[in-house]
């Protein structure tokens, strides 16, 4: 599997996309709401995109719930995770309940039409970021450690793995990292004891397959962009955290990538501080000059990180009503 995630601009491949997803360092494909019509026709895309992947490729989506789900028609509508709290009135064991279920729904939905993964959970902490806001499940790490770890349970039970994002935490820069590059002055001791924290204990009980950092400079431990920083990927995530998963980089066409120059440069960048994957989106052109370009390699120690993360489940759209879990995540989520 190649180390290059990229995108397609419509509801079916076009002669150019068949022939970039054959490039050998072309391993994922993300697909974004342009990409959907209805249930049946994303599915014919993610077989189609198989069909001319040379190998194995990893299909994702950002199907999270609240304002970031791709997926809609034909599909359940999710709340955003911020939201479960309110909805279950402060009870713990009623929003864990809400939070596997919300696990379990996506996960079922998003794989019976082809796709892998949906990059989740937020693990940030929802503090000042308006990018964030209730994509976070609550403002303290503690209750964002217990329903994570909920909705995490969920995605595992039907088979999806979960993608951990925006390490080390990005809800307390108040910078949208698509359009700035948000920089953290706090000192380490806030940062590591409170917007690490849900990261630190996830991935100590091993709950976490892949880890998505944050485009944000954090002055008090390097000058660089976390998904640029062998000190965050390398020597913290990697090293401190005991972390093994797949790293995957956030897009790197977000104006919070730019500072370490262009498509080129950010993906040699990012390849050389640890990432498995780089994610380069919404860009064909920069996608194009990186494949062409970039001093990027398929990577051996990614490839049995990158082989765990497709999906092994063989559930088909036209079979989710049958099924008990979406039945009852359905009912706790109270969705019609």
């Amino acid at each position: 599997m190649g180390p290059i995630m990229l995108d397609v601009d419509g509801t079916s491949l076009t002669a150019e996309d068949k022939e970039i997803l054959a490039h050998p360092l072309v391993g994922g494909l993300i697909l974004f709401s342009r990409n959907f019509h209805s249930p049946e026709q994303v599915a014919a895309l993610t077989a189609d995109i198989r069909e001319y992947a040379q190998g194995d490729i990893l299909i994702a989506v950002d199907q999270e719930g609240g304002r970031v789900q791709r997926f809609k028609n034909g599909f359940s509508i999710i709340p955003a995770m911020g939201k479960l709290w309110q909805q279950a009135d402060g009870a713990m064991a009623q929003a864990l309940q809400l939070a596997k279920a919300s696990g379990q729904l996506i996960a079922l939905e998003v794989m019976s039409v082809g796709v892998d993964i949906s990059f989740a959970p937020v693990l940030d902490i929802n503090d000042i970021s308006d990018v964030i806001g209730d994509r976070a499940f609550h403002a303290e790490p503690d209750k964002v450690c217990l329903l994570a770890n909920a909705f995490i349970d969920g995605m595992h039970s039907i088979g999806m793995k979960c993608t951990a994002k925006h390490f080390p935490g990005h809800g307390s820069v108040k910078e949208d990292s698509h359009i700035a590059l948000p920089v953290d002055r706090r000192d380490k001791a806030e940062i590591l004891g409170i917007d690490m924290e849900p990261f630190r204990q996830l991935i100590s009980a091993k709950q976490v397959n892949a880890v998505m950092p944050a485009h944000v400079i954090y002055p008090a431990f390097d000058d660089k962009s976390v998904g640029f920083s062998r000190f965050w990927l390398e020597d913290m995530l990697r090293g401190q955290l005991g972390f093994d998963g797949v790293i995957f980089s956030d897009d790197l066409s977000m104006a919070g990538a730019g500072s370490i120059g262009g498509f080129v440069e950010r993906t040699e960048a990012a390849q050389q501080a640890g990432c498995d994957m780089l994610l380069v989106c919404n860009n064909r052109a920069a996608a194009i000059e990186v494949i062409e370009q970039a001093n990027i390699s398929v990577l051996p120690q990614s490839q049995p990180r990158l082989q765990k993360m497709l999906s092994k489940n063989p559930v088909q759209y036209g079979q989710l009503t049958q099924i008990k879990e979406w039945q009852q995540a359905r009912q706790l989520l109270n969705i019609a």
